[in-house]
């Protein structure tokens, strides 16, 4: 499945003119699967209500709550949603927490290059899920395989076993 479609994106920013832009952005980039929230709560509220983003994309200074509150909220309901900061926020600190709260990346808004960064990181992301996803499938694979095989030996093992003593 191409990774772009599947990948559901959240982007919350709440400047309308930048949200826009950030999906502009994506829908250029043929990712097809984003939704657009202008409120952490709104965001936070749709997660509740279980839907289970691959990634965010959002600003640190919302009006309502600060990234971190999302990005906490979030991780306490789906821990597997990876977040990409991308603000005007240029603190050190609060980079550095944001990081240390499980911000995949923290991207300043005033460069030139802030969204081919975003795209960059959404493409490590996309590739990382892909071999979760990957790993996880040949892992149920191995499980599975082991199982027979116990099962096969367990039978010959009873096979063998009345064959030596007779029927019991």
């Amino acid at each position: 499945m191409d990774q772009k479609k599947s990948l559901l994106i959240y982007v919350v920013e709440d400047n309308k003119i930048f949200n826009k832009v950030v999906c502009e952005y994506l829908k250029n980039e043929k990712y097809t699967n984003f939704k657009s929230f202008e409120s952490g709560k709104e965001c936070i509220k749709t997660i509740e209500n279980g839907e289970k983003p691959d990634i965010i994309i959002q600003d640190y200074a919302l009006q309502d709550m600060t990234g971190i509150d999302v990005l906490k909220a979030v991780k306490k309901e789906n821990n597997h949603t990876e977040f990409v900061f991308l603000t005007a926020n240029e603190n050190t600190e609060v980079a550095v927490n944001s990081i240390k709260y499980g911000a995949f990346d923290y991207i300043v808004k005033d460069t030139d290059v802030a969204l081919k960064k975003v795209g960059y990181n959404i493409n490590k992301i996309s590739k990382m899920i892909h071999l979760k996803r990957r790993n996880r499938t040949i892992k149920l694979f191995m499980i599975a395989t082991i199982s027979v095989l116990v099962i096969i030996l367990f039978i010959a093992f009873l096979q063998i076993a009345f064959k030596i003593f007779g029927e019991f």
